[in-house]
Order: C-alpha cells, then structure tokens, then sequence
C-alpha cells in the first residue's frame, strides 16, 4: 500500500466557527439543502455523529457515484479541526484502500477564514496516484466549500 498525499487552502471570507459549524457539525442537514440535484442525503449510520461515528453520503442519480462512507476519526471544536476517512463507497474504485482527510479552518486578519485540506491517498498495492487523477475530486471540494460561503454570506444570522 502506498500512501499520497496532497495540501491545498483557500482563503474565505466567514470566519472559523461558522464554516466549521456549516461544514462539520451541521453539514448532514445542510449540505443536501445546498445541492439537491447531487446529494440526495447524509445520514450518521453508526455513533452519535461524534468521533468515532460513521456516515453515509448518498448521491443521486446526477452523480456518477452511488455512495460513500466516511468514519469521523477526529472533531477539534475548540481548533475548529476535523479528520475524517472515507472507508468504503464507489468512488474508492478498484484502487484506493482509503482517503484520509484533515480539514481546519484558521482565523485571517479581516475576519474570514484560511481553509487548509490535506488528502492523505492509500492505495491498493504499488499503484500510484497522480494530482491530476485526483483533481475532479478537489473541484468537487471547492464547490461545496464555495456553495456554504455563498450561503453563509446571504444568511448573516445562520450559525452567527
């Protein structure tokens, strides 16, 4: 198994809390709000929605995936830190065992936030992943990110 691993961040407007409430701790409610024509639910199948916990994305028939399961390893509220790994789902295909993920939301000087993401790819055997390969999933990423900046930045008051 080989194991990958990929950074990226973008800097956005909302400050921590709120997109860290919006995107980790109330994204199984909101995100299917935000982006129906893809997300059909996401339901914490095991656990309390804690660490520990897993849950399932179910996509709709727009996507070219079915489902994915992702398990919560880690939840920082104070820190506004979040790992997590996708253990099983399609869009794990024929050659990733896992995908881990940190996501955390640090404070900027004008009162948004800098998002930073580390993909951490393992792999089946000795195939390796390449940035290009992966780059579809990170447009994905960035959308749903832009989707609730959006949407936090037309409700004032959600999550304030």
């Amino acid at each position: 198994m080989g194991v990958t691993s990929f950074t990226q961040e973008f800097t956005c407007p909302i400050a921590p809390s709120r997109m860290y409430r919006a995107l980790i701790l109330e994204s199984n409610q909101l995100i299917p709000k935000l982006l129906p024509k893809f997300i059909k639910s996401v339901e914490v199948i095991q656990g309390d929605g804690g660490a520990g916990s897993i849950e399932q994305v179910n996509f709709t028939e727009a996507s070219h995936f079915k489902y994915v399961k992702h398990r919560l390893d880690e939840l920082d509220k104070d820190n506004f830190v979040c790992k997590y790994t996708m253990i099983e789902g399609d869009a794990l295909g024929d050659k990733l065992e896992s995908i881990a993920y940190e996501v955390k939301f640090e404070a900027a000087s004008d009162g948004g936030c800098i998002c930073k993401m580390t993909s951490k790819y393992n792999t089946i055997g000795d195939f390796e992943i390449k940035e290009e390969e992966i780059k579809a999933g990170k447009d994905s990423a960035i959308g749903i990110y832009k989707v609730v900046e959006a949407y936090l930045l037309e409700n004032p008051q959600v999550y304030a």
